[in-house]
């Protein structure tokens, strides 16, 4: 086994983590809001992220990840906003453990290993691909294919546009296996601002579906017009 990280109480007795799989799909800045949000919310965390989303992380945000300094890196993600100000956040770390894409024999790979669910944020086609066929060629593939035979929550927030026929049969292949498509399309009655606001819409959507508590978003409440008013406008 090749963990990445401390060998401390992130691992102790009654550690039951969200597996957060972040593909090579657009969309690093939905994965650094869902992040936040569970960590906000006191859950512990264990994080795969692919050598495609190294690539797309890099691309959009200019941060590199990599095992060896994967703290550090993770921590300048997460502190960025999604328009790129850095210092935006500042998440306690503390409860996240990293598994490299390539560690098929990393905690998440076993169904004795106890985790919570899985989320796979952003979702490529690829992604999909691999877990609607059952495939296992990195860590992310084979967790979210542990988390279905466990029948553990997965939330797929597929990221991309348009789809073609087969990972539409793909997305109902998941849909079938217990899992929750998600796509990343933010809403406007919530009354976003900001880019950043947008973000959190979608990342909110996937911690409802998570069953995880948050305040990333403003809720519809049966009023029209909320979204305006709380935007300032008459």
């Amino acid at each position: 086994m090749n963990e990445a990280g401390p060998a401390d109480g992130r691992a102790g007795a009654g550690r039951r983590p969200w597996v957060v799989g972040v593909s090579g799909a657009s969309g690093t800045p939905y994965a650094a809001a869902v992040l936040r949000g569970l960590l906000a919310a006191g859950e512990s965390v264990d994080l795969v992220v692919s050598r495609a989303a190294r690539l797309t992380l890099r691309d959009e945000t200019g941060v590199s990840f990599r095992d060896g300094h994967w703290e550090s890196d993770l921590a300048a993600w997460l502190s960025r906003g999604a328009d790129g100000t850095e210092g935006a956040f500042a998440p306690e770390l503390s409860r996240v453990r990293y598994w490299p894409a390539g560690d098929l024999a990393a905690g998440p790979s076993s169904g004795s290993y106890p985790a919570r669910g899985m989320v796979i944020v952003p979702a490529s086609t690829a992604s999909v691909a691999g877990v609607a066929l059952g495939l296992s060629k990195d860590l992310l593939q084979r967790a979210a294919s542990v988390t279905l035979k466990e029948r553990r929550p997965l939330v797929v927030v597929v990221r991309e546009t348009p789809l073609n026929g087969p990972t539409l049969r793909q997305l109902v292949a998941l849909d079938e296996a217990g899992a929750v498509v998600l796509p990343a399309s933010p809403a406007f009655y919530a009354g976003a601002g900001d880019l950043q606001e947008l973000v959190d819409f979608v990342a909110g959507r996937a911690l409802d579906a998570m069953g995880v508590e948050h305040a990333l978003y403003r809720r519809w409440r049966g009023e029209l017009g909320g979204a305006a008013r709380s935007a300032g406008h008459s």
